[in-house]
């Protein structure tokens, strides 16, 4: 900025713009995998008190991400413990059920957890987090305003908004579920209805998270796109008993067979 003071020409080094969400996001990648091999540098009680509220009350953990914001400079943790827990969480998940439907060799078994973390977690969390990220950041950003900066979604928020997204469905998909197999698998009905309210209710509720995620951000607008999702989900719930077509028997078996 250039002003006229008594004659004298002064520059102003303040930009009339910056995009916070651009201030070095390859360092904050290298960061945040870097403090995985570190243990010792991750918050796991604040990590645990996050997934306690993500199934009780989610909203509160998002109030978190604005102070996140004023005190770290960036909309994304930089703590990869809830990622390693979840990590962790999932191959033990796999580990019962590959014990609970007595699946043979050690190779077979580790296929189940590879496919449950890379192809489930991270490949689905890939896909997700880069639609939203690119969906907020064309569609949904407000125009800056004359006091206000520019700011963009952080593909790294995206992948945090996936993750918190992805624990309740954990919980009830994961774990729920094991100790419901010998109801949920039987031939009937209301094993049909109880296993697709069980699909419904997850997917649900990974939807409302994921919007919640895009709701705590200030300069968005219009986040209710991402709820959208849930009337289809209805609608197939309806149809898979209307057809008695059972989602759990049908997701258990493209695992471990019949």
């Amino acid at each position: 900025i250039n002003a006229e003071y008594g004659g004298q020409r002064l520059v102003s080094m303040i930009p009339l713009h910056h995009s916070g969400s651009h201030h070095k996001p390859h360092a904050h990648l290298n960061d945040y995998f870097r403090r995985m091999l570190h243990w010792r540098q991750m918050d796991f009680e604040y990590t645990f008190w996050q997934m306690f509220n993500l199934m009780y009350e989610p909203s509160v953990v998002f109030r978190m991400v604005k102070y996140h914001k004023q005190t770290k400079n960036q909309w994304a943790r930089d703590d990869p413990a809830f990622v390693v827990v979840l990590l962790l969480f999932m191959a033990v998940s796999s580990l019962a059920f590959s014990i609970a439907f007595q699946v043979p060799g050690l190779g077979n078994v580790l296929r189940i957890m590879a496919g449950s973390i890379l192809v489930d977690f991270l490949g689905f969390g890939l896909i997700m987090a880069t639609a939203g990220w690119w969906i907020a950041n064309k569609y949904l950003k407000e125009g800056p305003g004359a006091h206000s900066v520019d700011q963009d979604v952080e593909w790294l928020f995206a992948f945090d908004v996936h993750c918190n997204a992805y624990m309740p469905p954990f919980l009830i998909l994961y774990v729920l579920q094991y100790f419901l197999l010998p109801l949920l698998l039987k031939p009937s009905v209301l094993a049909c209805i109880m296993a697709n309210t069980l699909y419904a209710g997850a997917v649900i509720y990974y939807h409302y998270i994921f919007f919640l995620g895009y709701n705590a951000l200030p300069f968005l607008k219009n986040q209710t796109i991402f709820l959208l999702p849930v009337g289809v989900i209805i609608v197939v719930y309806l149809m898979g008993i209307a057809l008695r077509w059972n989602v759990a028997s049908f997701a258990l078996n493209m695992y471990f067979g019949e």
